[in-house]
């Protein structure tokens, strides 16, 4: 276990809690592994330095950035995205993130060269350990590149890794680049994929509408010309249960009809808009979850979530781009909720 991890543990385990004590976080730790007294209370300080734990009093500590709750928080860290060691099992609500792939062929073009950033695949580790922090049922959103004769063998390779470490796969919507075009390789190129896969089985959040339907009419309440989001308001103001299957929150569109930032715009090449994230994250998520981007980039997807009422975690490696990244968030929203770790 990781300093991290140690602290990410004590955030999460008194998370609902107004205080802790000293004693009550290392008995806590004792019993996940042996670490020596003085080293869980070196761990605590530092995250009162760093702002996770505020000091009430001699050796009481409360938790005052919260990630799960009432409260629309962000946890901003400059580390690996590959390494989430210090997140806990199953506690993650879903994952949309977009892998700074290693396809160096793709990435070039003539004198030109489009990623500045480090490249790497992904392993079976790596979706091991997705699988590990999702909860069941949670989405995982992979952006990945339109098929091409140069990364259609790592796309296969993405999929086989994703269903061998328990992911079900669940759709592929493109996302269409407005009227962006990109004229480089064999055809001309304005889309990327949005892959979805579920932990096992999908968890559930479209709509009965049928079931709801029938709740209402047995129960004598007026629906007629309702939509099936205005009846179950309708049903939740007067006390009814709300039924739902299996599946995203609405039926998935065709298309992700979005217009990129304009070159001299972007804070990075690989950018995604905030209003594709913002739909995406509508579809797999529910107001106040925690949701993980462990390649954050320019941080758009940390927007994203504060404007739909999302907590997220979000992680990036380069220190350069993690400045322009938190820059790039405080131009676009408050920061006050968010806590940066470095």
């Amino acid at each position: 276990m990781t300093d991290n991890t140690i602290q990410m543990n004590l955030f999460q385990y008194f998370l609902d809690d107004n205080q802790f004590t000293v004693k009550e976080a290392t008995n806590l730790v004792n019993s996940v592994m042996k670490v020596n007294n003085e080293s869980i209370r070196a761990r605590i300080y530092e995250g009162v330095e760093k702002g996770l734990f505020e000091k009430v009093s001699r050796g009481v500590y409360k938790v005052t950035s919260q990630i799960n709750g009432n409260r629309n928080d962000c946890l901003l860290i400059n580390g690996d995205g590959r390494d989430l060691s210090m997140i806990p099992d199953n506690s993650i609500d879903g994952i949309i993130t977009d892998h700074p792939y290693d396809l160096s062929k793709a990435l070039t073009g003539g004198n030109r060269k489009f990623a500045s950033y480090e490249l790497f695949k992904y392993n079976q580790k790596d979706f091991e350990e997705k699988q590990r922090v999702l909860k069941d049922g949670a989405f995982l959103v992979e952006f990945l590149p339109e098929e091409s004769e140069i990364n259609y063998k790592y796309l296969f390779e993405i999929k086989d890794m994703a269903i061998k470490s328990g992911f079900k796969y669940f759709a592929k919507v493109p996302w269409k680049k407005g009227d962006f075009v990109a004229n480089t390789g064999r055809k001309s190129k304005n889309v990327e994929d949005v892959m979805i896969f579920s932990k096992g089985e999908p968890r559930t959040l479209k709509l009965d509408a049928k079931k709801n339907i029938e709740i209402a009419t047995k129960n004598n309440i007026a629906i007629k010309g309702k939509t099936s989001y205005e009846v179950r308001d309708i049903l939740i103001n007067k006390g009814f249960d709300v039924c739902y299957m299996k599946g995203t929150n609405g039926m998935l569109p065709t298309t992700f009809d979005y217009q990129p930032r304009g070159k001299n715009d972007k804070v990075m090449e690989a950018e995604k808009p905030v209003e594709l994230l913002e739909s995406i994250i509508s579809y797999i998520s529910n107001p106040f979850e925690t949701l993980l981007d462990q390649y954050a980039g320019s941080g758009n997807f940390v927007v994203a979530c504060l404007n739909t009422n999302r907590n997220s975690i979000a992680i990036e490696k380069d220190e350069v781009m993690f400045n322009k990244m938190v820059e790039n968030i405080q131009s676009q929203v408050e920061l006050d909720d968010c806590e940066l770790e470095r």
